[in-house]
């Protein structure tokens, strides 16, 4: 008898954030979860920074310009176990659909690219960090750590969660690939910077690279990917100049298969709405016989990666006894009581990747 595997109707976003609003993107975010759950889908993912949209001006013009929009964009980005948070896990949870979604986070007085994962039950699964903020956005954000690196084993897959340029950092997908991640949650913010004046920041090659990942790890990539709408642009881009820097549209949301295969039905750059597709994780052991890059189609006689999974604090508190039994155990998020443990991951001395960790 074989064994079953999961199978599950996914979707990508392709949607503009009601920008610099988090309770009405909040509001968004609830509507579309909605439509999906209503079509069957299990598990939907919306862009990087969906909540409350990504800072485009950091790239438009000096930082001293770009400080009227500072304290609006603190003000509204999320902060977890705060009453926004919950309403987004009260929605998974009355939806009966799994959440993933790209967030401001606040944390204090910083803010940083994160991505959260709430199950169908409304529990908190994962909350991360980008590990390092992709060139000016380290004006804006701090950076995540090696503990954010961790794939998840969850009841509908092993399912890891990146950012945007973190797909073109070789170690790191090297680290989520040797976890053995099944459904990867690719998020990225809209390519509408620059259009045809920088290459690299365009729709085919990072699309290319959200491809190349789902091959090269032999996943499911669900990459959600958001628009930049009318009012957006015209909040920001208050001249000619901008407007050619900044196009409305760039909405480029994708799937696909572990042999790198396109999955669900594209929409126009413009269009808001959802690409959908239905998921077998049996197809990754068709993937995995031809090339598995941490298993039988690694040498880590020759090349191995260490990974440091230390959670990096600025602040360290001498706790007595009592008070140290009370801590959580490496690899959970302290956001709720409903935290789910996040993947083990083995570390044997012949692995392709060492694992340090708390």
């Amino acid at each position: 008898m074989s064994r079953q595997h999961p199978q599950l109707r996914v979707a990508a976003v392709q949607a503009a954030p009601v920008f610099l609003d988090l309770d009405a993107t909040i509001d968004k975010t609830i509507d579309l979860m909605a439509k999906a759950a209503a079509d069957g889908v299990k598990l939907i993912a919306f862009p990087e920074t969906w909540l409350p949209g990504y800072p485009w001006w950091i790239w438009l013009d000096s930082p001293a310009w770009g400080m009227q929009f500072v304290q609006r964009y603190h003000d509204n980005s999320l902060v977890l176990g705060s009453p926004e948070f919950d309403r987004l896990r009260d929605a998974a949870r009355r939806h009966k659909i799994w959440l993933s979604t790209g967030f401001s986070e606040k944390a204090g007085g910083s803010l940083y690219i994160a991505q959260m994962l709430i199950d169908d039950q409304g529990r908190t699964v994962q909350t991360r960090r980008k590990l390092k903020p992709t060139h000016v956005e380290r004006t804006v954000f701090g950076e995540g750590d090696g503990s954010d690196l961790t794939v998840v084993e969850t009841a509908i897959g092993n399912v890891g969660s990146l950012c945007c340029w973190e797909h073109l950092q070789p170690l790191s997908k090297y680290a989520m690939y040797a976890q053995n991640e099944q459904i990867h949650l690719g998020a990225w913010p809209s390519f509408s910077l620059y259009r045809g004046a920088a290459y690299a920041l365009g729709a085919e090659v990072n699309n290319a690279a959200s491809q190349v990942y789902a091959a090269e790890g032999q996943c499911f990539v669900i990459a959600p990917c958001a628009t930049v709408s009318q009012p957006m642009s015209d909040l920001m881009c208050t001249d000619p100049g901008k407007q050619q820097m900044l196009r409305v549209g760039g909405g480029f949301a994708r799937i696909y298969g572990p042999d790198g295969s396109p999955l669900g039905t594209n929409l126009a750059e413009d269009q808001e709405g959802l690409v959908v597709a239905d998921i077998d994780l049996g197809m990754i052991s068709l993937a995995k016989a031809a090339g598995d890059p941490s298993g039988h189609y690694s040498r880590p006689d020759v090349t191995r990666l260490l990974l440091n999974k230390t959670r990096r604090e600025p602040v360290v508190f001498e706790r007595t006894p009592e008070r140290a039994a009370e801590r959580p155990s490496a690899g959970f998020e302290a956001v709720d009581a409903d935290v789910v443990p996040a993947a083990h991951v083995a570390s044997a001395a012949s692995a392709p990747t060492h694992v340090l960790a708390d």
